[in-house]
This record gives C-alpha cells, sequence and structure tokens, in this order.
C-alpha cells in the first residue's frame, strides 16, 4: 500500500466521520486531538487533513482516485463503515454516503454484506445477555469488588486480544463490549442504564465513540502495519500490540472508573470522571506488559468470523 493510498483511508474515514453533520463538539475535539497526535505517522499532516474535511476542499471522488488496488478500496470501505457504525447504527446521511463509497470504488455486494454486518454488532442492546459474572454476583448495590475486578480484567484482556486480529470487525467490537461492560457494573450495583446514559458516561470520562474507533484504526493503519510488513492485512504483532495496550489499557479505565462511579452513588463530577480516567489508563497501560500473553493467548481462541456471537453474549 503506497502512502498516497493510505492518507486517501485516513481521509474517507475523517469524511464518514462528518458525513451526518451531527457530531457534538466535544466528538470534533477529539478526532482533532487524535489528529494532532497521529500527525506525525507515515509523514502525513494529518491536522492540516483534518481542516480540509471540514472545511469540504477533499472530495470522495478525489480519495477514491487515489485507490488503486482492490486491498486498499476494501479497507478503505471496511474503515469508513465502522468509522459510521461506532456511535451506533447508521443515519439516512451515513447510509447515503456508503452507497456512493460502494459505487465510487467499484466494489461488489460482499462489499454491502460487511456494512450489514457492522450494522447488527452495533444494534446489539447493552442489555443483551446480562445474565452473566457481574450481575451474579451478589444482591443489588453490594456487588462483590473482587468479582467486579474480575470481570473488568477479562474484558480488558478480551478487547485486547480483538486488536491482534487483522479483521476490521474485530476492532469494531471493542466499542459495544466496552458499553456492556459499563452497563453489567452499573446494574450490579442496582442502576438500570440505557445504551444514551452510557454514550454519555464514555464521552464525560473522555472516550468518544467515533474518535475512539479512529484512534485505533489509526494506530494500525499509520503506525506501520499495513504495506510495510508483507502480507498486508496480516499485521506486524509487535506494532499492534501497541493498539491492542490501548484497548487494554481504556477497557481497563472505564470499568474501573465505573465501578468508583455507580458505588459512590454517581456523584462524581465531571472533571473528577476525567482525572480518574486519565490516572486509571495509565494503570493499565502498565499492566498490559505483565498480561500481553494472556492477551495473545486469548487471540489465539477467537473466531473474527464470530465477532457478532461474541458481542451478543459478552
Amino acid at each position: 500500500m503506497t502512502p498516497s493510498e493510505t492518507k486517501a483511508i485516513v481521509t474517507l474515514s475523517l469524511l464518514a466521520a462528518f458525513v451526518d453533520g451531527e457530531k457534538h463538539e466535544r466528538e470534533r475535539a477529539e478526532i482533532k486531538r487524535i489528529a494532532e497526535g497521529l500527525s506525525q505517522a507515515d509523514g502525513l499532516n494529518l491536522p492540516t487533513l483534518y481542516q480540509d474535511v471540514l472545511m469540504k476542499r477533499v472530495s470522495l471522488a478525489s480519495v477514491a482516485g487515489e485507490l488503486s488496488s482492490n486491498e486498499s478500496k476494501q479497507l478503505a470501505y471496511e474503515m469508513a463503515v465502522c468509522v459510521c457504525d461506532a456511535d451506533g447504527a447508521q443515519s439516512e446521511a451515513e447510509r447515503m454516503f456508503l452507497m456512493d463509497v460502494r459505487t465510487s470504488l467499484g466494489l461488489d455486494a460482499s462489499a454491502a454484506r460487511f456494512s450489514e454486518q457492522a450494522e447488527e454488532i452495533a444494534a446489539v442492546p447493552v442489555a443483551a445477555a446480562a445474565g452473566t459474572a457481574v450481575t451474579a454476583v451478589a444482591a443489588p448495590n453490594t456487588p462483590d469488588s473482587a468479582e467486579l475486578d474480575k470481570s473488568i480484567l477479562n474484558a480488558a484482556i478480551l478487547n485486547g486480544a480483538l486488536e491482534l486480529l487483522p479483521e476490521t470487525l474485530s476492532t469494531m467490537a471493542i466499542i459495544p463490549l466496552q458499553m456492556k461492560l459499563v452497563y453489567r457494573i452499573g446494574q450490579a450495583h442496582g442502576y438500570q442504564l440505557d445504551s444514551g446514559h452510557i454514550k454519555d458516561f464514555l464521552a464525560t470520562v473522555g472516550v468518544g465513540l467515533t474518535s475512539q474507533y479512529l484512534e485505533q484504526a489509526g494506530r494500525k493503519l499509520l503506525g506501520g502495519l499495513l504495506g510495510k510488513v508483507g502480507g498486508g492485512l496480516l499485521r506486524g504483532l509487535g506494532n499492534q500490540a501497541v493498539s491492542s495496550g490501548m484497548s487494554f489499557a481504556s477497557t481497563y479505565a472505564l470499568g474501573h472508573v465505573a465501578k468508583r462511579y455507580y458505588a459512590g452513588g454517581r456523584t462524581l463530577s465531571t472533571q473528577m470522571l476525567k482525572e480518574a480516567f486519565s490516572g486509571v489508563v495509565k494503570e493499565g497501560q502498565s499492566l498490559q506488559t505483565q498480561y500481553l500473553p494472556a492477551i495473545q493467548e486469548k487471540a489465539r481462541t477467537l473466531d473474527a468470523g464470530k465477532v457478532l456471537s461474541l458481542v451478543r453474549g459478552a
């Protein structure tokens, strides 16, 4: 994959992020932060690219013209789909955009099937399969702290393992799994949460849904994981472990901050939640090396073709 193809894929992802025009300013700020954080990767000036997309100085037609290989076209489309689905089911504007992408890239029916699979993952309710270890630990409001800690660690290991798989849908599954984790922790403390509350909780601590997917995908794509390693989409584990470590750490932090928040009666302020999340992310990053063998072992047991079943059953 050439540098121009890499740039085109990132551009298409940013176009997808803003296609419905409904992004909250908080989410826009997160996406800008990610662009700045990845700006040195592969020599791309992502802050400028971010501004080009916002100011409509780039078009779908110009992006499509930069993608020549079937592999790059398929990957570009898959990432655009996942960006559109990261914060829930696609809007009408997003569906029309993705249809235009398929047409512009000359993709066949299998591309439409990928979009359907991503939609299915995005549509799985957070309350699905709630009768798991977290809710079975004790009476509501008095959950077993050790069991909750174990569940959080297991969720972090699973999401870290998903990042080690080559398929795009595997990364797509991380956000709904994180939302389910927060749901179960809230339920264990006697709170029945809906997806809207959980999205707000994630956004409050600093985890936007679209921006998180872009960050996960960006680390893989711009970290030399495509095109520089033999096998194309068969990415190098050493580089991919960076993205895996961030998914482990963010899931670990979300779980522990949610546990603290709901155990305390949801009294923590926005600033306290942000500071707590930032601190626990660092703790999670320090733990990732310790649990990397477990993450790698978990990845060996995962079948990316069954991602939807995994999300439903989590």
